[in-house]
């Protein structure tokens, strides 16, 4: 298990501090159109319900999601990753945040399967998104495309790019999942806006981590996921720490299951 204690240090203490959520701070950059990502080890479920610390899950988050933001930029899929600043913080490309979860389901698992009674783990004929509205006072309710039209969240076309985003995420994030014998269930993905001249361009936000995703081990079936702590059956930090040692993301790896060939 990684242990790594979260410390925030004389620098951070003088940043301007922006926003502060569940599991991340964001502060100003160094220069305009940046912030600087933090990764807390605090881990919330249940609409944050339940919450805890987890000594260095915001570690482990940071380099994986440096890792598949890295594959994205890779396949041209446009994110807001810039680089990774040390072990818990990252720079980013600041973004006009559009107010939506996308949620994109390959099986079967968690509030879909109680919504409408398949069973856990059904494979499911080809992958499914959904949108969900982030108020949290709400509990990010599950909207149609209607609703975001027609209140103004977001365009049809904008819709239209979104879901073109997200399911070539999955198609990369399932293929490098696959490889190590980790199958992708489900994650959510945050998109933003950003102008270039006056253009606009969509990017991929927030993260992409098992904080954000649900990973199942191919043969076994274990969860390698915040499923952990939502149901309290085993370490979260183990758990996260198996997924980074599977993509050889973590430096103590001498020998990973698969090459590391997305980060330098």
């Amino acid at each position: 298990m990684l242990l790594v204690h979260q410390n925030l240090g004389p620098d951070m203490a003088r940043r301007n501090k922006l926003y502060e959520g569940k599991t991340k701070v964001l502060y100003d950059g160094p220069e305009a159109g940046t912030f600087v990502q933090y990764f807390k080890d605090d881990t919330t479920a249940f609409n944050a319900e339940k919450q805890a610390v987890i000594d260095g899950k915001g570690v482990l988050n940071n380099r994986l999601s440096e890792y598949f933001m890295n594959g994205l930029t890779t396949i041209g899929v446009p994110n807001h990753f810039l680089k990774r600043l040390n072990m818990r913080e990252q720079l980013i490309r600041s973004a006009e945040m559009i107010p939506l979860e996308l949620i994109v389901r390959n099986v079967s698992a968690g509030s879909f399967s109680k919504r409408l009674g398949i069973e856990e783990g059904t494979p499911l004929p080809r992958p499914i998104v959904e949108f969900y509205y982030k108020d949290k006072k709400l509990g990010n309710p599950l909207v149609a495309e209607e609703h975001i039209v027609a209140l103004g969240w977001a365009s049809q076309q904008d819709l239209d790019d979104m879901v073109a985003i997200a399911l070539r995420v999955n198609d990369f994030t399932s293929g490098i999942l696959f490889g190590v014998g980790i199958k992708l269930i489900d994650f959510k993905l945050e998109i933003g806006r950003i102008w270039e001249n006056e253009y606009q361009r969509l990017i991929v936000a927030d993260e992409i981590s098992p904080d954000t995703c649900r990973l199942w081990d191919m043969e076994t079936g274990e969860k390698l996921d915040k499923d952990v702590f939502r149901h309290d059956i085993g370490n979260v930090a183990d758990a996260y720490t198996e997924v980074a040692r599977r993509l050889g993301v973590l430096q103590q790896n001498n020998q990973p299951v698969t090459k590391p060939t997305l980060i330098n």
